[in-house]
C-alpha cells in the first residue's frame, strides 16, 4: 500500500484555509472527554481537520447498543475498549497524528491526573451530571477554551441544534440540571463557555431499557461536528 503523506491528506483543507492556518491548527492540543455518540464524531472531525495532538478519554468498551450512533462501534469492534478502537481508526486517517487514548473516567478521584492546563481546547462530551459539572468548574480555572455538549438524546430535528453561551441555553434538561447543581452547591463556572444543544425534546416510544434515552446518529454526529467546528473556528481566529 502506498504511503500517503499529511500534505496529500489535507490538500483540500489547505486550498480553503491556507498553509499557515493548517500549520496553526496542527499545533493545537485538544482533549475530548467522552467518545460516545457525540465525542467520537468530534474526535474524527478534529483529526480530519488537521488536529495532530489529540487525547481521548473514555472508560467504556464498545457494546451492541453503541452501533447505531458511535463512530468506532461496529459488529467487529464490540467488546473493544472504545478509546483503543477510536485511536486505531484515527491513525488510519492520519498516521502521523499523536493520539493519546486514556481508558479512564473523569471523576473527583481522577480529576487531578489530567493536566487540563496543558491543552488548548477541552471538549466536554460527558454524560454523567456530577462529572460534567466538575469538568466544567475545573476547566474554567485554566487557560484552555472549553466547548460543551448538552443532551443529544430524544431528538430528531437537526435544524433545532444551536450554539450559545451556557447560561442562555433554553429547553435542554441537562443544562437545566447543571444550572441547578451549580446554584445548590454555590460553585459557579468562573468564565462563560459555549454549548451545543437542541431545544427539541421527544419521548421514548419503545420502552426505557436500563433507563436509557433513545438517540440517533444524525443528531449525535452533528453535535460532535459542531463541537469540532468551534475548535477550528477559534483556532483560525487566533491565527496571525
Amino acid at each position: 500500500m502506498r504511503s500517503i503523506s499529511p500534505p496529500e491528506i489535507f490538500q483540500r483543507s489547505e486550498l480553503l484555509l491556507g498553509s499557515e492556518a493548517m500549520e496553526h491548527i496542527a499545533s493545537k492540543r485538544v482533549i475530548v472527554f467522552g467518545v460516545g455518540g457525540v465525542g467520537s464524531w468530534c474526535a474524527e472531525s478534529l483529526v480530519r481537520s488537521g488536529i495532530r495532538q489529540l487525547t481521548i478519554v473514555d472508560c467504556d468498551r464498545v457494546c451492541p447498543s453503541n452501533i447505531n450512533r458511535q463512530l468506532m462501534a461496529t459488529t467487529k469492534t464490540v467488546g473493544q475498549v472504545k478509546v483503543d478502537a477510536m485511536k486505531e481508526r484515527l491513525l488510519t486517517i492520519n498516521p502521523s497524528a499523536e493520539i493519546t487514548a486514556l481508558q479512564m473516567v473523569f471523576t473527583q478521584e481522577t480529576a487531578d491526573s489530567f493536566d487540563l492546563g496543558s491543552y488548548d481546547y477541552i471538549i466536554d462530551a460527558i454524560d454523567s451530571l456530577k462529572d460534567k459539572a466538575l469538568l466544567i468548574l475545573m476547566a474554567m480555572t485554566v487557560r484552555p477554551r472549553l466547548f460543551s455538549s448538552m443532551g443529544a438524546a430524544l431528538k430528531l430535528d437537526p435544524t433545532r441544534i444551536k450554539v450559545t453561551e451556557f447560561w442562555k441555553v433554553q429547553g435542554d434538561p441537562l443544562a437545566r440540571a447543571l444550572r441547578k447543581k451549580f446554584k445548590s452547591s454555590g460553585q459557579f463556572p468562573k468564565r462563560k463557555f459555549l454549548c451545543v444543544y437542541s431545544d427539541e425534546l421527544l419521548k421514548n416510544r419503545g420502552g426505557n431499557a436500563d433507563h436509557a434515552n433513545g438517540t440517533i446518529v444524525h443528531i449525535t454526529a452533528i453535535f460532535g461536528f459542531i463541537l469540532a467546528s468551534l475548535v477550528i473556528k477559534d483556532a483560525l481566529s487566533n491565527c496571525n
